[in-house]
């Protein structure tokens, strides 16, 4: 066997290293090779059972903690409290469930994609066999058409050409060939005798011997390091881990505390003081905590889906307020992955073009409107372009919403052209019947074809300007052919020169009246004496909301990062046509550059503006985990298998939905229904809005936890009577507060939240300000008001005694009502637990914003903050007031004369809370250098 690469053998050699022939593989031989490599498939991860993944979502911290809590209310003579606790474990671990389910599927449709039959040499015989059965060895017959199913060497072709998109990201159509290729400085899937699983004949006819199978493949390489690649935790995720362990600890250490208090010190009963102890880690957990989170992202999705964003996991849509760095594909991502002719070159004129893709809808416009080009010029090029051409153009309809094409996308950008030129498709076809083809050749680049018409035969000819000019001896002006002269033909290899410049991919055209026939057609007694036509310049023009998408995102601080499969030139032209780059001569980096460097170098050289060129899927994930590295959130955004691996690496997937294979999608967290590049720019702004909106909720929710956590301190330290009972506490953190802090989680985005840059890395989602003012200030304030209002009514001695002694002739029952001493107590707790819930009524207009006043905001500008706190207000009053509920909470009805003053609770909680941001504007404002 040969020690050079399959791909430098010559095709005589390949057989004999892969010890098969051209006849094929024996019945015998196959089987022998299956047991030794196993099915042509791609393998999946092992199964993790649904019921394992639930389970895990019932032992963190935070649940361990309520876990132990509900179990010792349940020992402790509190069976309804201690079920209640268990069911908000059980209800948590629910709703979290779900978000594993994924972990497998974007394998599944990596083996979707591989077709389902193949046809192959067995024997001397063609046979059509599943594609699973193929085994290295195997002789693959290739048609237009045909999927390919397996890696293979092409050892005979016949204007064969593949289309590698899924793996490169490309949809340039690539010339394959038998002959060895040994020039150095290329990948695998750049050799053009090699064509891989996955891919699919565009055009042509061939044979390949198979030299790879299943996992082995450049499919299944990418499916290995799909499979490899671990999910990182979201920054939701990481931080509301971060939270359960700080709750968890402050509530065992402050638990531990008053437990040891209460029976060492104060000589209280075990009983009482595991109650205590307990009432500790409900009052510091905040039970509604993960439940109001999940529903605020999950209205945040459905948000998204409204505008064609689907996303497929609700962290994700928190994840993408943080992303510093996004990560692009270029064609179908940026580029609408549809090849369309911009500029024409015919009768010495130029033309503009309008319209994109290949909806045929458009104008075909003088750039010089004095001058005038003779209709025959059009017309001819026009049929040239229309009848030396294998594509098709297909209308929309149930499969497609927009036009599509099948066959090389560059003679799809030809035909639409034709068509907006009014040519008579069917027509000019009827009439000039084709005979015969001289495929495209990688060495001539130019194919032609012949047709029979009514004055005999015509040859026309489509190919590279250069070498169709070269045989060229006229050009058609006014309807004529008239001599090429080297003016002329100056003139136009200019024009070609400056469409390239401008990133336009030219082809020429031309034609050949045919001498009556001499043998057979060749290239050589054909293409000779040619008229040329004119030239194309064609691209695969941006999205038209790319360049707009990419102003926002140099606004809010996000880098932009192009990584392609494309050459570099054409990257920089497009990179520059969207308004991507800022300096005069980015870096263009290649792939095969990128190997060459070391973690450091990478590292250094991410800090200047690059474009990343001729990328492998490898290079893609390199790039992904260089930028986390440098503490990057980065979003990923791709539409082809090779972007898989990225996808998944990356914090944030984004995946296109049309032009977006099915790998792409199930690997992507997000999808943009519509291709909707702009669609980022919005889940961006509802990303940062929803991290800004759990700020306010966490501190909303925070802040009730003082007035729950001091009562049992307070009671364990200095012996005084417990003002909030286990039960209140529940009744606050899974009743009053859930639909406030979830309407918190609805507020819009506020105006600048795209005019600032991303969260440094690092940050936190508890930090310390956020602590100190939930904790510290309106935690505080809430406790200060509460217990004024627990004590005037639990021990009001003092006070109406200087009522009586002072304020002769005013009832005193109307302020203080006649309460049998034995259900003082009741009526004490009672009063505070609506003094925590009117409280935090003002707490929820005060966590609206960080900075601004609700006013600013407008005070009805949310719909469903208003309707939570009518609710909230409605379930304190039915926990007080309804007979069955508040017996069994142990309520006292709260006489009427009472809430004239907790009703000021509202408005004095959010008077200081405005009076502190007032005071910190002031400062702010003097601490800034003129």
């Amino acid at each position: 066997m040969s020690s050079l690469p399959i791909y430098g053998l010559s095709p005589e050699k390949v057989y004999e290293t892969l010890e098969t022939a051209p006849e094929g593989l024996k019945l015998e031989e196959v089987g022998a090779r299956r047991s030794l490599y196993g099915f042509n498939v791609l393998s999946a991860p092992p199964q993790i059972p649904g019921w394992k993944k639930w389970l895990a979502y019932t032992n963190h911290p935070m649940a361990i903690l309520l876990w132990i809590a509900g179990i010792a209310l349940l020992f402790l003579d509190h069976p309804s409290l201690g079920t209640i606790i268990i069911l908000v474990v059980f209800i948590n671990a629910t709703f979290s469930f779900w978000r594993e389910y994924r972990a497998t599927r974007a394998i599944e449709a990596l083996s979707r994609l591989l077709p389902v039959y193949a046809r192959v040499i067995r024997g001397g015989r063609e046979t059509r066999i599943p594609a699973s059965e193929i085994v290295p060895g195997e002789v693959l017959v290739l048609a237009e058409g045909d999927n390919i199913p397996a890696d293979a060497r092409i050892v005979e072709e016949f204007g064969l050409r593949v289309n590698n998109g899924v793996l490169t990201g490309e949809t340039m159509p690539a010339r394959k060939m038998a002959e060895a290729s040994n020039r150095e400085g290329m990948t695998e899937i750049e050799r053009p005798n090699l064509v891989f699983a996955g891919t699919s004949v565009i055009s042509g006819t061939g044979k390949a011997v198979v030299f790879s199978t299943g996992m082995l493949t450049q499919f299944g390489r990418i499916a290995n390091m799909t499979q490899a690649v671990k999910e990182p935790l979201s920054f939701l995720q990481q931080q509301m881990a971060r939270i359960s362990r700080v709750v968890t600890m402050v509530a065992l250490v402050v638990g531990f505390i008053v437990f040891s208090v209460g029976l060492f010190d104060l000589k209280t009963s075990m009983e009482d003081s595991l109650v205590l102890a307990v009432g500790i880690i409900v009052a510091v957990v905040p039970e509604g905590l993960v439940s109001t989170v999940t529903l605020t992202l999950a209205m945040a999705v459905q948000r998204l889906a409204q505008k064609n964003v689907l996303v497929k996991k609700l962290a994700s849509v928190e994840t993408l307020g943080t992303v510093s760095v996004i990560c692009t594909d270029k064609s179908g991502t940026l580029t609408q992955n549809q090849m369309t002719v911009r500029q024409i070159w015919v009768g010495n004129e130029h033309f503009h073009i309008t319209g994109v893709g290949y909806e045929p809808e458009g104008e075909i416009k003088l750039d010089n409107g004095c001058s005038v080009c003779h209709p025959d010029d059009l017309t001819a090029f026009y049929r040239a372009a229309l009848l030396c051409n294998n594509s098709r153009l297909i209308p929309p309809g149930e499969a497609h919403q927009q036009w599509t094409s099948l066959g090389d996308q560059t003679e799809a950008a030809l035909l639409a052209m034709a068509m907006k030129g009014h040519i008579e498709g069917p027509q000019t076809i009827e009439q000039y019947q084709r005979f015969h083809e001289i495929p495209f050749d990688a060495r001539r680049k130019r194919m032609s074809t012949l047709h029979r018409h009514d004055a005999g035969e015509i040859a026309f000819i489509k190919g590279a300007p250069r070498e169709v000019l070269q045989l060229c001896t006229h050009i058609m002006i006014e309807g004529k052919p008239v001599g090429l002269d080297s003016q002329l033909r100056s003139r136009i290899l200019a024009e070609n020169d400056d469409y390239a410049r401008g990133a336009l991919r030219v082809l020429a055209l031309a034609q050949r009246e045919m001498p009556p026939r001499r043998g057979i057609y060749t290239a050589e007694n054909v293409e000779t004496g040619l008229t040329f036509l004119g030239l194309a310049g064609m691209m695969d023009p941006p999205r038209p909301e790319v360049a707009k998408a990419m102003k926002s995102f140099q606004n809010a601080g996000i880098r932009v990062a192009m990584i392609t499969g494309d050459y570099g030139l054409t990257a920089e032209s497009i990179a520059r046509r969207i308004g991507m780059l800022k300096t005069a001569h980015p870096r263009i980096l290649t792939g095969m550059e990128l190997d060459e460097m070391d973690d450091n170098q990478l590292r250094e050289m991410l800090d200047d503006e690059v474009i990343f060129a001729r990328m492998a899927p490898e290079h893609k994930l390199r790039l992904v985990e260089a930028f986390q590295n440098k503490g990057e959130v980065v979003a990923v955004i791709g539409d082809g298998v090779n972007d898989t691996p990225a996808l998944r690496k990356a914090n944030i997937g984004i995946a296109m939905g049309i032009t977006g294979t099915d790998v792409a999608k199930e690997a992507a967290d997000i999808i943009l229904a519509q291709d909707d590049f702009g669609a980022v720019v919005m889940a961006i702004e509802e990303g940062r809005a929803v991290y800004d909106n759990l700020r306010k909720f966490v501190t909303y929710i925070f802040a009730s936890n003082i007035p729950e956590i001091l009562p049992f301190i307070l009671t364990a330290m200095f012996h005084i009577p417990l003002a909030l009972t286990v039960a209140q506490v529940l009744v606050i953190d899974l009743g009053t507060d859930l639909l406030p802090a979830l309407a918190l989680g609805t507020e819009k985005p506020e105006w600048d939240v795209m005019q600032r840059p991303p969260p440094r890395s690092g940050f936190s989602l508890l930090d310390d300000k956020l602590a100190w003012r939930s904790f510290g200030w309106l935690g505080m304030l809430e406790t200060v008001l509460c217990y004024l209002a627990f004590f005037w009514v639990y021990d009001n001695n003092i006070v109406r005694d200087f009522w009586v002694n002072n304020l002769h002739g005013l009832p005193v029952g109307l302020f203080f009502p006649e309460v049998s001493p034995d259900n003082t107590y009741m009526l004490a707790t009672t009063v505070f637990l609506a003094g925590v819930v009117m409280a935090q009524v003002g707490n929820v207009f005060a966590c609206r914003s960080e900075k601004s006043f609700t006013h600013q905001l407008g005070w009805l500008s949310n719909p469903l903050l208003l309707t939570g706190v009518i609710v909230e207000i409605s379930i304190i009053f039915i926990m007080v007031y309804v007979g069955p509920v508040a017996n069994a909470l142990h309520h006292f009805p709260i006489p009427p004369i009472y809430w004239f003053g907790l009703v000021l609770f509202a408005p004095g909680v959010y008077g200081f809370e405005r009076l502190r941001k007032m005071i910190s504007r002031r400062q702010k404002s003097e601490n800034v250098i003129p």
